[in-house]
């Protein structure tokens, strides 16, 4: 059985249990996700190599199995803007899936990472036997639409203080410990939300002085989910 691994990058994870994880494919069954598995192709890819290029033909969707990755778009000067970091069950490219339009950004691994791989051709061969994937599909481009508005939004409206909140409340979405963001540096953070890593560290430094954030060698476990939501404007 082909395998692919978790965080760690050590302990083994079947394809099937990946695609599972994905809200595109939850909803198939298991000899269904079988013939989907039996379809990707896993890829590694070292620290900082480029998965995907702006500008490349869009033709595969790609799915996170371990590892880190950050989508991004680079300026002509160099800077770095980070439209979202992706990890074991987050997926891209499904803009693929449906026209021929080519990649809108970089996609760079941020550590050791291992990709599937499913080709458009392939992907539609299943949509034929499975209406509800295009449903699926759907809901998953609404859901990045609806991301989308809320960035723009938040780098709107909202200051250095309530963007990093909802930074953090973003990352630490889905985590298996719950609160636990996992470690990002504060470059990282600020090329999310459009400022300098020297304000993120002192933003970071105010959340946990009121206590609403504790960081540890772990990462950065969120104390107080409450008053975080608050501090990022969300209801």
């Amino acid at each position: 059985m082909l395998h692919v691994y978790a965080n760690s990058l050590e302990a083994p994870v079947s394809v099937v249990d990946t695609l599972r994880r994905v809200p595109l494919f939850a909803q198939l069954s298991e000899d269904d996700l079988a013939r989907v598995a039996a379809m990707v192709r896993e890829r590694p890819y070292p620290r900082h190599s480029v998965i995907v290029f702006e500008g490349d033909p869009g033709d595969a969707l790609f799915i996170v199995a371990a590892g880190q990755v950050k989508v991004v778009l680079i300026g002509e000067d160099g800077r770095e803007v980070i439209l979202a970091v992706l990890e074991s069950g987050d997926c891209f490219g499904e803009l693929a899936l449906i026209d021929d339009e080519p990649r809108s950004a970089h996609v760079i691994a941020m550590d050791d990472a291992r990709l599937l791989v499913l080709r458009r051709d392939d992907f539609q061969q299943a949509l034929e036997g499975h209406p509800r994937l295009a449903l699926a599909l759907l809901r998953t481009l609404s859901r990045r639409l609806r991301r989308a508005d809320d960035q723009i939004g938040a780098l709107v409206l909202l200051d250095v203080y309530s963007r990093v909140a909802r930074v953090l409340l973003e990352l630490a979405n889905g985590s298996p410990e719950g609160d636990l963001v996992r470690r990002v540096t504060h470059a990282t953070i600020a090329q999310m939300i459009g400022s300098t890593r020297e304000t993120v560290s002192r933003t970071l430094r105010e959340l946990a002085d009121h206590g609403l954030i504790e960081a540890s060698s772990r990462g950065i476990r969120l104390a107080d989910l409450t008053a975080l939501r608050a501090a990022a404007k969300l209801s």
